[in-house]
Formats: C-alpha cells, sequence, structure tokens
C-alpha cells in the first residue's frame, strides 16, 4: 500500500471513529437533567478513547471532539455544551494518545503483558484527565460563558463530577478491551500494521 492510500486509509478510520463518538453519545445515552442543564451517562467517550489507541493521540482528540460536538449541536439540551464538549474530548484523545504512543510506544510492544499495562495506563491518563477537567471546565464555563450564577454552576459541576467518573471508569475497561481485542485479531495481517499507528 503505498502513502497516499494509507492516508486514505487512516481518514477513513477516523470518520468511522467519529461516527461511533457521535453514536455513542447520540443513542447510548441516559440523560441526567439538572434544572436547565444536563448531564449524561453514556459510550461516546469509549471510542474517544479507543481511536487515540488506534490513530494516536490527535485524531483520537479529533474522532471525540468532532462525533461527540456534533451530538451536542444536535440535541437542545446539549448545544451550548458543543465548545466545552470539543474542548474535553481532544484532551482525552491527545493525553492517552501521548501516553500510549510517546511512553508506552505500544505500537511496537510485543509481549501481551506489557501491551495490556500500557493500554490500560494510556486509558485511565485520558479519562483522569477529563474526570478532573470536566467539573472545573463545566463550573467555569456555565459561570462565565454561559453566566449562570455561580451556586448553580457548583451544583453542576458536582452532578458532572459524578457522571463523568462512572462514564470514566466504563470507558477505560471497555476501550482497553476492544483494542486489546483488535490488536491480537489483526496480529498476523498487514491490517494490524495500517490500521494501528
Amino acid at each position: 500500500m503505498n502513502k497516499k492510500q494509507n492516508q486514505i486509509f487512516r481518514l477513513s478510520v477516523l470518520a468511522l471513529m467519529c461516527a461511533l463518538c457521535y453514536i455513542g453519545f447520540q443513542f447510548f445515552r441516559i440523560d441526567i437533567p439538572l434544572g436547565g442543564s444536563s448531564t449524561a451517562i453514556h459510550f461516546g467517550n469509549i471510542f474517544c478513547v479507543l481511536a487515540a489507541l488506534i490513530l494516536g493521540g490527535v485524531p483520537g482528540g479529533l474522532a471525540g471532539a468532532i462525533g461527540m460536538g456534533l451530538a451536542d449541536l444536535m440535541n437542545p439540551l446539549y448545544v451550548t455544551s458543543a465548545p466545552q464538549t470539543m474542548i474535553l474530548k481532544m484532551g482525552i484523545g491527545c493525553i492517552t494518545g501521548f501516553v500510549a504512543y510517546r511512553i508506552g510506544h505500544i505500537n511496537t510492544i510485543t509481549d501481551s503483558k506489557q501491551l495490556t499495562k500500557w493500554t490500560i495506563l494510556s486509558a485511565i491518563a485520558g479519562m483522569g484527565f477529563n474526570v478532573i477537567a470536566d467539573p472545573v471546565v463545566s463550573y467555569f464555563y456555565k459561570n462565565l460563558v454561559l453566566g449562570i450564577p455561580s451556586s448553580s454552576a457548583k451544583i453542576f459541576a458536582a452532578w458532572t463530577a459524578g457522571t463523568t467518573l462512572f462514564n470514566a471508569v466504563v470507558s477505560v475497561i471497555i476501550a482497553s478491551a476492544l483494542y486489546l481485542a483488535l490488536r491480537k485479531a489483526t496480529a498476523h495481517q498487514s491490517l494490524s500494521k495500517r490500521l494501528f499507528k
């Protein structure tokens, strides 16, 4: 496969991951209304982390930012949160990919225990960032950008922290399992070299 074909292939995988992020948030979501705002338990972050593990940090972040950003824009409950979502999902992808590829070098690991360790650590790093950043960014975004009173913004941030932690645990488990299964399934095929960064 030449360079142009490889770029088209990776772009196609990126588009697929954007779509999965969108579907994971838009259709696999439980809304928790908070009086004029909302938070949710959803599967979107799973595919953001998976995209970063497969394609690297920036493409993974783009998949989450585009997919879940579009999902926010298409839903009246979340439309005002789209900029916040795009920033946070980009952060998840970039951090997951950085740990996976720059520190753990998962693209060159052949030992299954090491691969499992670095896959899980990378997912934890990305979602750990989100567990801390999401409530903090949510508070300031709602208070300073949307003009919601500080007391209400604190309540929203507290609820967001709970759902974000739940989403993070689920995302780490499922995204890691999916990535490891994909690596194992493609280990002896040329697809592996094309698919994984």
